[in-house]
């Protein structure tokens, strides 16, 4: 599933226009970043926690020729999932 997808069913189900459906998606995902970017972990109690990890800077190959570089240490964004999701992945 993509965003255009995400947006039709929230559309659908929802009973909205797709272009507020889209409006919708667009702030959830820019209140997600922007809390992550600050450091905070947002958590939708049983549908997961968005929080963020160090990764420390590493040495690395360069895969064409072999030399070694740096890789920088960075930030990601990581995602586990609620009980709730847990066990609707899992029934049968």
């Amino acid at each position: 599933m993509n965003k255009a997808d995400l947006t039709n069913r929230i559309a659908a189900s929802a009973g909205i226009s797709k272009t507020r459906a889209t409006a919708i998606v667009e702030a959830f995902m820019a209140s997600v970043s922007s809390a992550l970017k600050k450091g905070e972990r947002v958590t939708l109690v049983g549908f997961g926690t968005f929080i963020t990890s160090q990764h420390k800077a590493r040495n690395g190959r360069n895969p064409l020729t072999g030399d070694l570089i740096t890789i920088p240490a960075r930030r990601v964004a990581r995602f586990s999932p609620g009980s709730k999701l847990r066990k609707a992945l899992n029934r049968k």
